[in-house]
């Protein structure tokens, strides 16, 4: 298990319910095969990559069992996480070791208010920040991410789709940061709840450390101040943590992965570099 260090910060209750609720939505997008809110909350793209099948939440302790079973059951055939964060019942992780879980990585959840929006420093010559809505773009921030994360590039066709028809794509602007005519980063921005959910941070190996991650980082603020959210949500890799804290984010709570059945290892380096 990789454990992130970090020290967390208080935040209201009611603030830590929307960013949840803007978390779920995120993930419960993916779910084009199948998606179920109830006694447990899970998602199944079908594709064979850990982030698009997976459990969000179960809501009580005391369906723990039945609750593994029927993730292993409709979750079959495809690998997939479990997801514990500050929307689980207290309690979670350890219940999830004891039915067999191994726990992949630890991921610290940050926040800030959108009370405010700082500009980076200056912009890399050339480089634009640009809304992905025809097919051509979209097709192209797919692909930075998928590199980033190391997706099947035969799966890119079918994460396009699924992307194209999510339900909630009316909440989603996509920011593709664009130099010399070619995509070079990416991010989500899911605007719902009152937050601006930040996911699929992304940028090309020979673009990283010029500057890029910062300029759109703040796009992505920009994006949710002008949608009217109060603040911004994310869940940072190790090595993008030091950039949003720059950018006053704070860690506020934590989500724990967990693999089941228990053959963890394949997907640790997939965990670490989710975001």
């Amino acid at each position: 298990m990789v454990q992130v260090p970090r020290a967390v910060e208080a935040v209201d209750t009611e603030d830590m319910s929307r960013v949840t609720a803007n978390f779920r939505q995120y993930l419960m997008g993916w779910g084009e095969a199948e998606r179920a809110e109830g006694d447990l909350d899970h998602y199944r793209s079908g594709l064979a990559q850990p982030q698009f099948n997976g459990v969000v939440r179960v809501r009580s302790l005391d369906v723990i069992g039945p609750a593994v079973t029927t993730a292993r059951a409709r979750l079959a055939g495809v690998p997939w996480w479990w997801w514990a964060g500050p929307d689980s019942p207290e309690g979670t992780s350890a219940a999830l070791a004891a039915h067999g879980a191994v726990e992949l990585v630890s991921l610290p959840l940050m926040t800030r208010s959108l009370d405010r929006v700082a500009d980076p420093e200056e912009p890399l010559p050339g480089l634009r920040i640009e809304t992905a809505e025809g097919p051509g773009l979209l097709a192209e921030l797919v692909s930075v991410y998928s590199a980033s994360i190391g997706i099947d590039p035969a799966l890119e066709a079918d994460l396009v789709r699924i992307e194209a028809e999510r339900a909630d794509n009316a909440d989603i602007v996509r920011l593709a940061a664009v130099l010399d005519g070619r995509v070079v980063r990416t991010t989500t921005v899911i605007t719902a709840h009152g937050v601006a959910g930040i996911f699929l941070v992304h940028v090309a190996e020979a673009h990283r450390r010029r500057g890029i991650g910062a300029a759109l980082t703040a796009a992505a603020l920009r994006t949710g101040q002008e949608r009217g959210m109060r603040q911004a949500a994310l869940m940072a890799s190790p090595a993008g943590e030091p950039l949003y804290r720059r950018f006053g984010f704070a860690a506020v709570a934590g989500y724990r992965l967990f693999s089941l059945p228990a053959r963890p290892e394949r997907f640790v380096r997939i965990a670490e570099t989710l975001v």
